[in-house]
């Protein structure tokens, strides 16, 4: 592509495609090499492997192109969101969910246990109660939709209150992906992605990433990754954007397979609530309508049964594997609660599910045939 043509006006397709190659020349490599190199040679902006890498530059710049800010990568998710707390203040207070992530929860929780950080926990899917925690506050964490409840958070309205009470506003874009919304377009000062889950699209590579628009927290973030030591491996990074080439179109067919199922689980008798932002019922269905290009491969539901029962649905099937990730090409489902460290919001009997790409027939027949094994009727 010419140097006059603008990256902004590709499509998230194309951008995915054709984003973090070498610079064209004859008998030049289309993908980048991966950099195994910890010395470098004086005169250069690198100096020592902590501070940058080839490869780390090729990836940064691909989620660049789709989240619109200049983008640095970590070891994985929570080492990114590590970083963004690492450079608040002693007993700066930080707003943020108390029904969401449970490795961010259990980190602020500690943190706040601790008097290090002074955390108003509130629940996302209530506006007003958002809206009241966040004067005096340093930051606000956000995640739209949550993990693993699903609900969707109004964004332009509490990054827009936010920015105008002088609070900072990072959000977790990792159910929604660039596909379906931008939070650094609607004014939030950071993207956070679990480059893990549907960025890299394959359940091989553990990696994080943060965007942002505002050169000076860009530098402040360098400066927390490269003296706190979250640095990613190059051959993860390699991987990762390997992945990113095929995210478009995985996202697209995760995305029409949840839809159906979720439709389907939703006139189940088996079932008791379904929560998936892209069915009429949701309750957050228009909200999500508003702002959202796309509604997410992450449908959480509730079958009814004991947890017992639902434990031994999620270990029956022979297509879906019952495991803790999300966003590969394979679906995966578990039952949240029977982590001791997830929230006690979190009903006992909620299965976060992802979709993946398979046949939805096949995973519908999948399904079916769990209930049967669990005896849920």
């Amino acid at each position: 592509m010419s140097e006059d043509n603008n990256w902004e006006k590709l499509t998230t397709e194309s951008k995915v495609v054709s984003v973090g190659r070498p610079a064209k020349k004859p008998d030049g490599g289309l993908n980048p090499p991966i950099a195994l190199n910890s010395t470098f040679h004086t005169g250069g902006p690198i100096g020592y492997a902590r501070s940058g890498n080839e490869t780390w530059s090729a990836l940064e710049d691909a989620i660049s192109s789709l989240e619109g800010g200049k983008t640095l990568i970590f070891s994985s998710g929570m080492a990114a969101i590590g970083a963004i707390l690492s450079i608040l203040p002693s007993k700066a207070i930080i707003v943020a969910a108390k029904n969401g992530y449970q490795g961010t929860t259990t980190l602020l929780k500690n943190l706040h246990e601790s008097e290090k950080l002074i955390v108003r926990f509130v629940d996302l899917a209530n506006t007003k109660e958002i809206l009241a925690a966040i004067p005096g506050a340093q930051i606000i964490h956000l995640e739209s939709p949550t993990n693993p409840l699903l609900d969707v958070v109004d964004l332009p309205k509490v990054i827009k209150f936010a920015k105008e009470s002088g609070c900072g506003v990072s959000v977790d874009n990792t159910f929604a992906t660039p596909m379906n919304q931008n939070p650094l377009t609607m004014g939030a000062d950071i993207s956070m992605h679990s480059v893990t889950k549907y960025l890299s699209g394959h359940s091989d590579v553990l990696l994080g990433s943060l965007s942002t628009n505002d050169p000076a927290l860009y530098s402040r973030l360098e400066q927390a990754r490269k003296y706190g030591g979250a640095i990613a491996g190059p051959f993860e990074a390699w991987l990762a954007l390997r992945g990113i080439r095929t995210f478009a179109i995985r996202m697209q067919r995760s995305q029409e397979n949840a839809l159906e199922l979720a439709k389907r689980l939703a006139n189940d008798p088996r079932v008791s609530k379904v929560r998936y932002p892209g069915l009429a019922s949701d309750p957050n269905h228009a909200l999500a309508k508003s702002f959202m290009k796309g509604f997410g491969a992450m449908i959480s539901f509730e079958p009814i049964g004991t947890p017992d029962q639902v434990d031994l649905m999620c270990d029956s099937t022979k297509l879906i594997t019952n495991a803790t990730s999300l966003g590969g090409v394979e679906s995966i489902w578990e039952r949240r609660r029977r982590w001791a460290t997830e929230s006690e919001t979190i009903p006992e009997n909620l299965v976060r599910f992802s979709v993946g790409i398979e046949n939805v027939d096949d995973l519908w027949s999948d399904i079916k045939s769990a209930f049967t094994a669990a005896k849920i009727s």
